[in-house]
């Protein structure tokens, strides 16, 4: 007896066909169908414009494995109604609300902190990029893809449910104001294990190109394990390393590729440039694009790759927040590596594999300075501290606590106090910055963690 035979549109109904209207009638982002793919197991992205073609319920099995199907109503219980006090963030898809899965609300799914994110309707991205996210997420698992829990399609709604990500994107932690500095080997593991991921789908039998790395797409947990995120631009390559040529140029300034954008030639070796990106922006400390700087310096690449070759001038130009804080060898190897990343010649950039090599040995290296581990107050608590100190009890309080602080490593208050004078007395004033933050040295975060921060198997 012939198996039974379903078709896939039936499995997610009106989710293969865009919303009727004058405005969304893409024929690349209409779909009646989704073919069998007799390659191998995993469903294709590119063929999915043939209508003919069906899906057996033992390959839908195999295909989307634990991704659930939410209802609407079911997404709102779990947001509060999708309330601002649940509003996580906003990208190009839509917005994101953490949300809260209830236990028992489907079977063999445990109760959990979510992340749900829904499309915006009036936004750039649409069904196209929505149904990516669920044939990409729903089939690859990696300990370095975030994991696609489930999704919802109802009427025009679109929106996937992701786990939790506690210490959210890397663009967040990086450059957004009054967080900490991440330390010279968290900055080296979290590019280690975004590697991992893109080598991953590089090395399917039917390669992914991600086509938007970036460091807003790539999400930290606890530990700072990074995993990739948002799917939506993906597409499948070709084997044997050919040209993908796509009529659709897309990602972010600064990011992509140079020949992707010149001619619309897509292949793996377009993910390994955006990677050499996100390399050279946790070196330099610099956004891919700041339209604050001078000209000359706006984009990163152009400014900076000349340099990763010189040893004294990779020194003028790495993250003055580390404060000398990393390992003078491994700054080396991993500015040469960006460097050869960044190359304009596509064969001439290393595969994700072999990025993966070389990172890794730079976490193995031991020159990182020993220095002090210092903790900054910040402005909230010292205020309060100051308003509940009365005469000389609080004079007394501000001597043991100096005392304690310099058991902790050093003050680093009056030393900046006697810098500012000598600026004044000189006709100078330096602007003091607006950032209150706690700074940690890779020697002290290494002791206190007991070093599993940053110990992690290669998968």
């Amino acid at each position: 007896m012939a198996p039974n035979k379903l078709a896939w549109k039936s499995i997610l109904p009106k989710c293969l066909r865009s919303p009727e209207g004058p405005n969304n009638r893409d024929p690349e982002s209409i779909f009646d169908g989704i073919p069998k793919h007799h390659s191998q197991l995993r469903l294709s992205l590119s063929g999915l414009s043939n209508a003919s073609s069906w899906l057996s319920v033992s390959d839908l099995s195999v295909s989307l494995v634990n991704v659930h199907n939410f209802t609407l109503q079911e997404l709102k219980e779990m947001t509060h109604g999708f309330s601002r006090s649940y509003y996580l963030g906003e990208g190009g898809f839509g917005t994101v609300y953490k949300g809260l899965v209830k236990e028992g609300l489907r079977p063999g799914l445990k109760a959990q902190i979510v992340a749900v994110k829904m499309l915006d309707l009036d936004g750039m991205q649409g069904h196209r990029e929505w149904l990516a996210e669920v044939i990409f997420l729903g089939q690859l698992r990696h300990p370095h893809l975030v994991k696609l829990i489930g999704y919802c399609c109802e009427e025009e709604h679109r929106l996937l449910v992701y786990e939790y990500m506690e210490n959210g994107n890397l663009d967040d932690q990086f450059f957004r104001k009054y967080t900490s500095v991440l330390p010279w080997l968290t900055r080296i593991k979290i590019a280690v294990g975004a590697a991992k991921g893109l080598a991953f789908l590089h090395e399917e039998e039917k390669p992914v190109i991600y086509r938007d790395f970036k460091a807003s797409n790539v999400l930290l947990d606890p530990d700072y394990k990074a995993k990739l995120s948002d799917f939506g631009l993906a597409t499948d390559g070709v084997e044997g390393g050919e040209t993908y040529v796509t009529t659709r140029v897309m990602g972010t300034k600064g990011y992509a590729a140079p020949e992707y954008i010149s001619s619309g030639h897509l292949t793996t070796m377009s993910d390994v440039f955006s990677f050499g990106v996100v390399l050279l922006e946790l070196l330099t400390g610099r956004r891919a694009v700041d339209k604050t700087r001078p000209s000359r310096e706006k984009d990163l690449v152009d400014w900076a790759r000349s340099m990763l070759k010189d040893r004294r001038k990779l020194e003028r130009i790495m993250d003055p927040r580390l404060d000398g804080q990393y390992s003078a060898e491994g700054a080396k190897r991993a500015a040469r590596l960006a460097y050869h990343c960044l190359s304009r010649n596509p064969k001439s950039r290393p595969t994700m594999r072999k990025v993966v090599k070389t990172l890794e040995a730079v976490l193995d290296f031991k020159d990182v300075p020993a220095g002090p581990f210092v903790y900054v107050v910040p402005a909230e608590e010292e205020s309060s501290r100051k308003t509940s100190q009365k005469g000389g009890e609080g004079n007394e309080q501000d001597h043991e606590e100096k005392k304690r602080m310099v058991e902790m490593g050093r003050v680093t208050g009056g030393q900046h106090h006697q810098r500012r004078r000598r600026g004044r007395k000189n006709g100078r004033h330096r602007p003091r910055s607006s950032r209150s933050r706690a700074v940690f040295s890779d020697t002290a975060l290494y002791s206190s963690f007991d070093s599993s921060l940053y110990q992690f198997s290669v998968e």
